[in-house]
């Protein structure tokens, strides 16, 4: 799995991610469409964590710079 997430991609996937399931449980009640948006909050976790997007692979798109790619 070779990694094709960059630090600023990651960081604004984390942020998305976070506020999408934060979004979810406001005011301590589930909205109706909680699983779609939680699904999408968590695979934007999921991909920043792992710093891999398979779309990205699919496309043959990477948002890494060359300093990045060294790791």
């Amino acid at each position: 799995m070779k990694r094709n997430v960059g630090r600023l991609d990651q960081f604004i996937r984390i942020f998305i991610g976070m506020a999408l399931v934060a979004y979810i449980s406001r005011d301590g009640t589930l909205m109706p469409n909680w699983p779609l948006v939680g699904l999408v909050g968590g695979a934007l976790l999921v991909t920043a964590a792992f710093s891999y997007c398979p779309l990205y692979d699919a496309f043959n798109v990477s948002s890494r710079d060359q300093s990045d790619r060294t790791v």
